[in-house]
């Protein structure tokens, strides 16, 4: 049976250590996702030069979401074994290296394999499964959920930064230069990297220096209805969100507005990355965090019916923009801290990553089902009221999630 080796019983990590896991963890994340975040803005020139269709487009990044997902619980389990450290720096090699091919390869070589394959392992070890594992265990039970909205706000404002600086790069120097740029910022990664170590410290379960069986966490996991529940319910997120990121900027080209709007609303969305992760992280230390995760879902779906109501155009663009982004990167600190509570944090990256897999799910079928119908019908009209319909029923499902752990269901 497969074992986590856990921290030693020490007491709690040094508060400069912290501090300097905090930062690094931050910076990491926010490069990730950063880079991540705007791809989308590659489509157009993609398909000036190369031909490249929204459904081709869409599908590699789908690829790349199903790739993120299907290998997090397996990255999680070596993060869990061996910490952080070695899974972020091998993961920035691999992330660089796929933004390269990308940039050189063609349809199948460069957009499949390299934005497809290779940044899908890249983002699923240096991004929140493993991160969010080691801030977790850093801090003491009351400062988690601050925390690590902290962190994951923190975490978001590259992307108010590399999204519009994207677009200037490929505006000026072509879109091959400007995912070399990005391949660069790519590997600063594996230099933050040492400034994240094994993060165990203060969880009672890690603190205690036990050596959880995972096999039967796992077992215990999947056999709970509220732990199933949040599971299903995380793939509206995805579904959702990145169907925003990948389509969003050709939407707005086809309704007329100025390509510089879209990677505007990209960075909005960013920013407001920051302030809603942060805040929420704060409400989930005081709230029921499996409603305020069920009311997140509901108000994006409301955010979404509001936009497409109204005439589209810059200004209602940067409001929905900025809506969203309040409103994504905040689920991070309320399923953390679901997870962390329901079963500990011996084998809270292994759980997290069977969790975020639903959510990768649902961010393949959102990017690539959105070229298909965009293709198919010369419209993302069916998309939308797709996104309406999932994250209706994804509020339901975690509004009635049962949030006992399995000693008090027992």
């Amino acid at each position: 049976m497969s074992t986590v080796t856990t921290a030693r019983p020490s007491a709690a990590l040094r508060p400069s250590a912290v501090a300097l896991l905090l930062v690094s963890a931050a910076i990491i994340l926010s490069i990730s996702m950063g880079i991540r975040q705007s791809l989308g803005l590659f489509l157009r020139p993609m398909n000036l030069e190369l031909g490249v269709s929204a459904s081709a487009f869409g599908f590699a990044l789908a690829l790349q979401n199903i790739v993120w997902g299907f290998s997090q619980p397996f990255v999680g389990m070596i993060g869990d074994r061996w910490g952080p450290r070695p899974v972020l720096a091998g993961s920035a090699l691999v992330y660089a290296a796929g933004l390269v091919l990308m940039s050189a390869g063609g349809t199948v070589l460069g957009l499949g394999v390299g934005g497809g394959v290779l940044v899908g392992l890249g983002v699923a070890g240096s991004s929140f499964g493993v991160l969010l594992g080691a801030v977790s265990r850093a801090v003491r039970p009351e400062r988690r959920s601050q925390t690590v909205g902290m962190v994951a706000g923190a975490g978001s404002l590259a992307t108010l930064v590399l999204a519009p600086a994207g677009q200037s790069l490929i505006d000026l120097y072509g879109w091959r230069s400007a995912l070399l740029v990005f391949a660069a910022v790519a590997l600063a990664m594996t230099v933050l990297a040492a400034g994240v170590g094994r993060g165990a410290a203060d969880a009672p379960d890690v603190a205690a220096g036990r050596a959880e069986p995972m096999a039967s966490v796992v077992r215990a996991a999947l056999a709970h209805p509220g732990f199933l529940a949040m599971t299903i319910a995380f793939f509206a997120c995805g579904f959702q969100l990145m169907f925003i990121t990948t389509h969003l900027p050709t939407y707005l080209a086809l309704c007329g507005v100025p390509p510089t709007a879209g990677a505007t609303a990209l960075g909005l969305i960013g920013l407001g990355n920051a302030v809603g992760s942060m805040v929420i992280g704060l409400l989930g230390a005081r709230f029921s965090q499996k409603r305020l995760l069920a009311l997140i879902y509901l108000l994006r779906t409301v955010a979404i019916a509001t936009y497409l109501a109204v005439p589209v155009s810059v200004t209602s663009t940067l409001v929905f923009a900025a809506t969203m982004g309040f409103l994504w990167l905040s689920v991070a600190p309320l399923v953390s801290g679901l997870v962390g509570r329901l079963f500990g944090f011996s084998c809270f990256n292994t759980l997290y990553g069977i969790v975020f897999f639903s959510h990768q799910v649902g961010s393949f079928l959102g990017a690539w089902a959105g070229g298909l119908t965009f293709d198919w019908t010369g419209s993302y009209a069916t998309a939308w009221g797709s996104l309406l319909a999932v994250g209706t029923a994804a509020f339901l499902v975690q509004w009635a999630m049962d949030d006992r752990t399995p000693a008090e269901r027992a």
